[in-house]
């Protein structure tokens, strides 16, 4: 065989497959579903806002998440911008190597990759917990968390293969029971005027109750609030004209979410006053049991029965955002499969037009992240939970930092948008700011994850590592599809 018809089979095999993903299967709203339940309202109230308010701000929380809430609306300004320009199932893995070369996006895959997997893992940890109480309670069993656990993973991989609008639906009822009755208790309380001393507007809003304590911390938990928000450009693939589509959802996901997570933890702290939220807060982290500071005053305002059905929207809150991971992760294996980056196998579709083989790869990828927990007998919620989040929390953050420059650099190199806004002014502004977000992570990673230093810095040095073996991967890849490479 020749060298010319060798580098031509080459250029065939590893030439970018055309499978494609279902188009027009999701509108607005069934991607803002998307986003929201991978927020799981509920369970990043009942988890961070007690953790922000006893160790963060205090009272002045709720300001923590409207500066989260700027400065992820000043990405997604940048963000939206290049969508316009890129639509592919990779979102960060295309917008960052179209910006910043292959090897830079091979490098950010991996991380993507990496961080939807382990947040994935981390609500596994968490749900398998509270399922578990929730068998025992109203049950003579009494199942081990991982049991749950692994009966979910079966039931995740069926609806994921089930197609993407299955998956819309069934969200939709999750997030909506744990959105409306986080949001009727913040209407009801605001409408009263709030609880013992007001509605506190100057103790959580001002300048002074907004720096505080120690409002990095605060911060550092808004912005972990805000994750999974960038799955809109993810389903850009599958949405009705995309180009309108991602961008309403983007705008509306960062506003509603913000707004929620600002009424929301306001409203709590009025209805403990603002003098007496941080020491109520204190005592429910101090108990182990931090999601009662949430769960006492939503019963006070509804009665004790809603003391039986808030643990049922928390399981199902996060079995929602587990959802959610799962497409996410399997969309990224199946548009790395489809760049050659890594098998071809893994963009292969179903009946439906949904990544069969690479849902079932991330599926067992979930089984290999959770199980090592359990035959070791770690505590599920303190170690699988609390570590694999934080991670992923930066993970993310530094995907969003890396989007921001290839934001810029993308339209500094092709002049396809003139708005300086839009293109360079809002997402430096955003870059700086989610630096600055990267910076209070790390500062306060120890407490983020709930661990000991050295398991901290272990973590930490885990992302780029991962970027480095993405990267790897890349130059070998290269190696082995250019004749004349060295």
């Amino acid at each position: 065989m020749d060298s010319q018809t060798a580098s031509a089979e080459r250029t065939v095999r590893d030439a970018p497959t055309k499978a494609t993903l279902k188009p027009n299967a999701l509108g607005v709203l069934g991607i803002l579903f998307f986003v929201l339940s991978g927020q799981a309202p509920l369970t990043g109230i009942a988890g961070a806002a007690p953790i922000s308010v006893a160790l963060g701000n205090g009272s002045g929380t709720p300001a923590a998440y409207l500066l989260a809430g700027a400065v992820i609306l000043l990405f997604s300004v940048g963000f939206v911008a290049m969508g316009r320009h890129v639509v592919d199932a990779g979102a960060f893995y295309t917008y960052i190597g179209t910006g910043l070369g292959r090897t830079a996006g091979a490098g950010s895959a991996s991380v993507a990759l990496f961080a939807y997997c382990v947040i994935q893992a981390a609500m596994y940890g968490l749900y398998g917990s509270i399922v578990s109480g929730l068998v025992a309670d109203h049950t003579p069993l009494h199942v081990p968390w991982w049991v749950c656990t692994l009966l979910t993973m079966a039931v995740v991989q069926a609806l994921g293969s089930a197609g993407i609008e299955m998956g819309a639906r069934v969200l939709a009822v999750f997030v909506l029971a744990e959105f409306s009755i986080l949001l009727v208790f913040g209407l009801v309380t605001l409408v009263k005027g709030g609880g013992p001393e007001g509605l506190g507007v100057a103790d959580s809003f001002s300048p002074a109750a907004a720096l505080q304590g120690a409002p990095g911390v605060a911060v550092m938990f808004a912005v972990a609030s805000m994750f999974g928000f960038e799955a809109t450009a993810i389903y850009g693939e599958e949405a009705k004209e995309p180009k309108k589509t991602v961008p309403r959802a983007t705008y509306l996901s960062v506003i509603v979410v913000t707004a929620f997570f600002a009424l929301t933890s306001w409203m709590l702290i009025s209805a403990y006053g603002a003098s007496k939220a941080p020491a109520a807060a204190s005592t429910a982290l101090a108990s182990g049991d931090s999601a009662g500071f949430v769960f006492a005053p939503i019963a006070g305002a509804f009665g004790g029965w809603i003391n039986d059905v808030l643990p049922i929207l928390l399981a199902t809150s996060l079995f929602a955002g587990i959802l959610t991971f799962h497409n996410s992760a399997n969309r990224y294996l199946f548009s790395l499969g489809r760049d050659r980056q890594l098998p071809v196998s893994l963009c292969r579709l179903n009946s439906r037009l949904a990544p069969w083989t690479a849902g079932c790869v991330q599926t067992v990828i979930a089984v290999l992240l959770v199980v090592p927990f359990a035959l070791a007998g770690k505590d599920p919620v303190l170690t699988l939970f609390s570590w694999f989040s934080g991670l992923a929390v930066l993970a993310m953050m530094l995907l969003y930092l890396l989007t921001s420059v290839s934001v810029v650099v993308f339209f500094r190199r092709r002049r396809v948008d003139g708005r300086m806004w839009n293109t360079l002014i809002a997402p430096v502004l955003g870059a700086l700011g989610l630096a600055g977000a990267i910076w209070l992570i790390l500062a306060n990673f120890t407490t983020l994850i709930g661990g000991e230093a050295s398991t901290a810095l272990w973590l930490v040095l885990s992302v780029p590592a991962v970027l480095a073996l993405g990267v790897a991967n890349e130059r070998l890849r290269r190696r082995r599809t250019t004749p004349d490479a060295r």
